[in-house]
């Protein structure tokens, strides 16, 4: 099955018919803006309207009352809403039902379903025109004269979409009488705005039958491997990718979701494997259960001569046989039992054996397309025809007898029923003519019943009454409910039996009855009936997205599972089963371990987990991500003590093919008794994995809740407002040396260092966010909206154990040391000193990582499971000793890169000192001035190496002993892999990481440390850093306080005046910074060797124009730091690691600054960079860096004069140079190179002259930024002019 293809043409077809349907509605002056009355030259017979031509639009006829009624549904929509809300609704709807009969009639037409038999879209021959077009009357239409003249009419004058259009309508109202759920009578607005063409090659027709490959709607068409292409099911992915786009739109809006967007955004595909599992494992296990004895003591030995795992094994021999003879191969036999457990067992399922397949009722209650109830139907199928049953009977049977479905969305009702009916078509060729409708129905809701059908209906009988009335009070608001509601028992069969009587009856309000109770009738009854199997898909929408109505019911009927409608489903699922009967699922797996589930986990006890296949993320195959994460699972409907359940952890697959395989691999399969999981606390159904074992555990220690406080952080409301990256704003603002909160109020600054979660890191690291958190920041976010403490306060700035709340990475800790407020994502854990290194040891051994990844599900770290976690022992001096050092080397690791506020410079520029930290180096003398390539192989490359080697003997031998101190010997080993070791190592190139590495975060190469190194140097240009003092220099404040002034032949004072030397020549000399301000005079300040640029402005150019680029001042800073004889080596060596185009060393530095000098920039600073690139375009006409913490209202005017214009004037004296060698030489070669480097300088002139207006303005309105903004804000203020408008001056983000 082409799913792309399917995919394309879904999205692109609602498109396409919204757009139709609304061009069609224009005519008649309904639009998106409002209902235009008709013209006043309009009659009764004929109306006009408006369209902004020479000729109003008319309609006659039908059409009047049509639209009439097309108005009448929007106004009612408008009252529940508003009038642009009901606009689109009605017309999307429109657009949806016609969506339907179309692929409907495609699917039928294809398998020669069609009572015709006659091609309604296509045609046999391949030809454009379909077969209904060319033979109109072989199709045995019921047309009136008028009709057939109309027809022949429009043949004859070639009017082939007309005709089409009425044929087509003409079809869906024949096939009314057959499938009456899809195809209503469509003399109403729907067939005022059909707007269908089968000549145009971009219409809808033409689409559906050229780009979705026709085999894939024939269920007879096999591959090569004899497996059928065409299934129903492509009727479902139809219906799936159709909503795509209104489901995207419904998430992005970060609001709660209306009635009307529920069933898109609760639409998901089930996989059809899973669906087979689901549905062998709880309808399929019905059969068997009634014969799965059968051949146990084939071998003439009784109970007494075989041993109990004898009998069991023989058991699960005979299931398995039997699930291979009727084709099931997604059944998963029963555990193995206990012989008082079986016994118990083998009771309740005889005395619940089906007498007749007829007698078993299976519900989907969230039925979608009717994917499930197409599988089901089939293993029904199967069962009759073992029990003798031909399969014309036996499809009558299924309709008439087991199959119920529901669903809120009333298109994806009639698109399960069609499903279904097709379904009995493939085994009964007549089912059509019998008249027989499947219980598959959308919900109906009584609030338009009006009290004269009431009272019509109930004939004066007290009883139908009383019946009648409990249904429409069960059913009001319906809609807004779906299946979750619960619906009084009555008396139905008195209420079918007074519906027979209405079928007959000639009132006036018969056909309303019809119409709006039988629909009631029969949605109550499927809900207050009880089946022998519920099998489902459900919603997944937390409460946070539902609105008021649907959450205050959730809360009301069901305060145990109210988090999410899937939970919610679970427990009314629940209520649906028979005793004794089964419930198959698949859901979030957020219930299996969460402590907001564990109220519904409780109630669950009273059912048996038969099997589960555990799921995780990516199970399904249009979602890609880690936010849903499923589990399916089939439950029986009674509890017996002991019972034990068959476990497929299938959570490692990447997509559904790989779940599918890993099921038939049978690895990770766990047997679990269900009362084990409730001697650990929370009583987590993701325990199956040690579930025995964990109980001991938990005997033999004492939680974590006992010994300390886990806490969750807070979350702000806003953080783009109290949130910053610590490199955004100025760093004398932040105060790293809070202890306690009561120190707040003698503090001056504003910024707290705030911890956020973040990327797997183990030990130490992710410090990178600060907090607006004094008084004024507090005040505010009490104020903001969203904003919760969650009861962290009272800890803030506390030594701590973090982790990230969401991570599909292995679980790992940090030290978070004191100074910290926290987040609602970086949980934290508080600990007395003397267990604080056992328990951060604990937390990050394999015996921590094994408890923990086997009590939770959800894809996030909970509070709760921290707090409940076992701890067993005391710490000793060796473990204080590894934790130590373990943080230690963690936080070497973090220091050496610039995004940490503990940087202290480059490791490639502090690798010169004599100090290695590896180990003996003999030849120390070679760090002191020495070359790049001699600093990155000896000291920095062996240095990470070191550091990760060490790390990793550390973290095995703290697994050895906590494996020994948890006795779990024979479940876990000690070893660590090398890319779960949260720590850098250094490869020179992608080629050279070993495979066992790829896909580790902590991989980088010679490159990156170059490209890395370039940005410190950089930073070294721009004043941040210094080559000649370590750590961060400037970040924000008075540049002329931190480096001191000097200008012609004297120092500057703070106010720029000369305090040294004469003055000669001042006036016109260049001031630069030769000096750090670090002294009262002069004479006593520390000298640079490498001084910071003087204006704050670095241009990038293409060729070697300026004195001052990037280039060669990088130039002059390696020889500051590396010494100017290993100049040219290092510059060949820094040009090597980067790669790239380029003739010279020189040449490919600078076309690395040119092109990703930035990108590199913002990958590491994380989109907030501190370097910002003004850029003129493609043609690199200009371009020059500036540093955010340098910026002034004159930086940019500073810019403009002393180096766009700069630039402007070389490319003129370039240009004239070019013209003259083109006119003087005689070398043709020469002047074609001339010519061609005229061309690009004259188009770098006029793109700097076209950039030069561009800033200009913002030069002239001398901006203004406050570093507190944060780069996000202040990177849009620096482009926008003080007249509000926008000009893209900065390279894009």
């Amino acid at each position: 099955m082409n799913k792309t293809a399917i995919k394309n043409f879904a999205i692109w077809a609602r498109n396409k018919l919204i757009a139709d349907i609304q061009y069609r509605a224009g005519l008649m002056g309904i639009t998106a803006d409002g209902i235009k009355d008709p013209l006043p030259q309009s009659t009764g017979t004929m109306e006009f309207y408006d369209i902004g031509t020479s000729e109003p639009y008319a309609i006659s006829g039908d059409a009047i009352p049509q639209r009439k009624k097309l108005v009448e549904v929007i106004r009612k929509k408008e009252n529940d809403s508003n009038y642009a809300t009901a606009y689109k609704y009605i017309l999307e709807e429109v657009a949806y039902t016609w969506f339907n009969r179309l692929i409907a009639i495609r699917f039928m037409e294809v398998n020669d379903y069609l009572p015709s038999h006659i091609r309604v879209l296509s045609s046999e021959s391949g030809k454009i025109e379909p077969d209904l077009v060319t033979t109109p009357f072989d199709a045995e239409l019921a047309f009136t004269s008028a009709e057939e003249e109309t027809v022949l009419r429009l043949k004859t004058e070639n009017k082939l979409d007309e005709l089409f259009r009425l044929l087509f309508i003409k079809q869906c109202n024949a096939l009314n009488e057959i499938l009456p759920a899809l195809f209503e009578k469509t003399s109403d607005y729907t067939e005022l705005l059909l707007n269908l063409s089968v000549v145009d090659r971009e219409g809808v027709v033409y689409h559906l039958t050229h780009d979705i490959p026709e085999q894939d709607f024939d269920i007879t068409h096999l591959d090569e491997d004899g497996n059928p292409t065409g299934q129903v099911e492509i009727i479902g992915w139809l219906y799936q990718y159709y909503n795509t786009e209104p489901k995207n739109a419904a998430f992005a809006k970060n609001g709660k979701i209306t009635k009307e967007e529920i069933p898109a955004v609760t639409q998901l595909f089930t996989p059809d494997w899973i669906v087979r599992y689901m549905v062998e494992n709880s309808l399929g296990r019905i059969f068997i259960d009634k014969r799965k004895e059968q051949g146990v003591y084939a071998d003439g030995r009784g109970l007494d001569e075989m041993s109990w795992d004898e009998v069991e094994a023989k058991r699960i021999s005979n299931e398995e046989e039997i699930a291979g003879q009727m084709g099931w191969k997604y059944y998963l036999p029963e555990a193995a039992q206990t012989r008082e457990v079986r016994q118990q067992l083998d009771e309740v399922q005889k005395q619940n054996e089906y007498k007749d397949v007829r007698d078993i009722k299976v519900i989907d209650p969230c039925m979608g397309s009717g994917h499930i109830l197409v599988y089901a139907f089939d293993v029904l199928m199967k069962m009759y025809e073992n029990d003798g049953y031909s399969q014309r009977d036996a499809a009558q049977c299924i309709l008439e007898h087991n199959l119920f479905g529901l669903d809120i969305d009333e298109r994806a009702a009639q698109l399960a029923y069609f499903a279904v009916m097709m379904k009995a078509r493939q085994y009964d060729r007549r089912i059509f003519s019998r008249g027989i409708q499947p219980h598959v129905y959308a919900i109906a809701e009584s609030n338009d019943i009006d009290a004269y059908t009431r009272d019509y209906f109930v004939n004066n009988d007290p009883k139908l009454k009383s019946a009648l009335d409990s249904i429409i009070s069960d059913l009001r608001d319906a809609k807004e409910y779906g299946s979750i509601l619960t619906v009084a028992p009555v008396d139905f069969a008195a209420l079918y039996a007074r519906m027979d009587e209405v079928q007959n009856d000639i009132s006036l309000y018969r056909e309303s009855a019809l119409n709006t109770i039988l629909p009631l009738i029969h949605v109550a009854e499927s809900l207050a009936q009880k089946y022998d199997v519920v099998v489902t898909n459900p919603p997944y929408m937390g409460s946070g997205n539902m609105d008021a109505r649907l959450s205050e019911y959730v809360k009301k009927h069901y305060p145990d599972s109210k988090s999410d409608l899937f939970a919610v489903f679970i427990e009314r699922c629940g209520q649906m089963t028979g005793k004794n009967r089964y419930q198959a699922m698949i859901t979030q797996h957020a219930w299996m371990s969460l402590a907001s589930y564990e109220k519904l986990r409780n109630k669950l006890q009273n059912a048996c987990i038969v099997n589960m296949a555990h799921l995780g993320a990516r199970a399904f195959e249009d979602v890609s991500g880690e936010m849903v994460q499923t589990t399916s699972f089939v439950l029986m409907n009674v509890h017996i003590k002991g019972t034990e359940g068959v476990y497929c952890r299938l959570i490692d697959g990447t997509n559904a093919q790989e779940k599918e395989t890993a099921f038939f691999a049978t690895v990770n399969r766990f047997i679990a008794k269900q009362d084990s999981f409730e001697k650990i606390p929370g009583a987590p159904v993701s325990a199956y994995v040690a579930g025995d074992t964990l109980a001991t555990l938990y005997q033999n220690g004492q939680t974590i809740s006992k010994i300390g406080d886990v806490k969750i952080g807070m979350g702000t409301g806003n953080n783009d407002l109290f949130l910053k990256s610590w490199w955004e704003i100025e760093e004398g603002k932040i105060d790293y040396s809070i202890t306690d909160k009561s120190q707040l109020d003698y503090s001056n600054k504003k910024y707290f260092p705030y911890s956020k979660g973040g990327e797997r890191k183990r030990w130490y690291g992710n410090h990178e966010f600060v907090i607006w958190f004094n008084r004024s920041g507090q005040n505010k976010m009490k104020q903001t909206s969203g904003h919760r403490e969650n009861g962290g306060y009272d800890f803030y700035f506390h030594k701590g154990i973090t982790w990230s709340y969401s991570t599909m990475a292995p679980f790992s800790v940090r030290i978070m040391p004191t100074g910290f407020v926290f987040d609602v994502n970086g949980s934290s854990l508080f600990l007395p000193e003397q267990y604080y290194n056992y328990v951060l040891c604990f937390l990050q051994s394999c015996v921590g990582r094994f408890i923990i990844d086997s009590i939770k599900s959800a894809f996030s770290i909970q509070a709760g499971t921290i707090r409940n976690l076992p701890v067993i022992g005391n710490t000793t001096p060796k473990i204080e000793a590894l934790a130590n050092e373990c943080v230690t080397l963690s936080q070497q690791d973090w220091d050496s890169y610039e995004t940490s506020w503990d940087f202290k410079g480059h490791p490639l520029v502090l690798g010169r000192l004599p100090e290695p930290v590896w180990g003996d180096v003999p030849d120390k003398v070679a760090f002191q001035n020495t070359s790049l390539s001699y600093t990155y192989q000896i000291y920095w490359k062996k240095t990470c190496e070191y550091r990760f080697e060490k790390l990793k003997a550390n973290e095995e031998e703290l697994n050895r002993i906590f494996i020994d101190i948890y006795g779990l010997q024979d479940e876990l080993t000690p070893e660590v892999a090398d890319k779960d070791v949260t720590v850098h190592r250094i490869f020179d190139t992608k080629d050279d990481v070993p495979e066992f590495m790829q896909g580790s975060s902590y991989v980088r190469t010679k490159r990156d440390e170059i490209v890395s190194l370039l940005s410190y140097a950089v930073g070294c240009m721009f004043g941040r850093y210094s080559p000649d003092r370590q750590g961060l220099i400037f970040a924000g404040g008075d540049f002329d306080s931190v480096y001191w002034k000097f200008k012609g032949q004297a120092a500057l004072n703070e106010q720029g005046d000369p305090i040294e030397g004469g003055y000669a020549g001042i006036s016109l000399a260049n001031y630069h910074y030769p000096k750090f301000h670090d002294a009262e005079n002069w004479e006593d300040a520390t000298s640079l060797s490498y001084e910071p640029d003087a204006d704050g402005v670095i241009p990038i150019t293409d060729e070697e124009y300026l004195e001052d680029d990037i280039v060669s001042r990088l130039c002059d800073w390696l020889k500051a730091v590396y010494g100017a004889d290993t100049l040219e080596e290092n510059l060949d060596f820094i040009a090597g690691a980067l790669g790239g185009k380029g003739n010279s060393s020189r040449e490919i530095i600078r076309n690395y600054f040119l092109k990703d000098f930035f990108k590199d920039h913002c990958k590491t600073y994380q989109k907030r960079p501190i370097y910002w690139l003004f850029d003129s375009g493609k043609q690199n006409g200009f371009k020059a860096l500036i540093y955010l913490h340098r910026y002034t209202p004159d930086t940019i005017g500073n810019l403009r004069v002393d180096y766009l214009h700069k630039m402007q004037r070389v490319y003129e004296s370039e240009i004239n140079r070019m013209q003259d060698m083109i006119d003087n030489s005689t070398n043709a070669r020469e002047i074609a190179a001339s010519t061609k480097r005229k061309e690009k300088l004259q188009k770098q002139l006029k793109e700097c002259r076209n950039y030069d207006e561009m800033i200009a303005h913002l030069a002239l309105s001398r901006i203004e930024l406050d570093l507190d903004d944060g780069v996000k804000v202040n990177y849009e203020k620096i482009q926008t002019a003080s007249d509000g408008k926008k000009y893209a001056v900065l390279a894009k983000i």
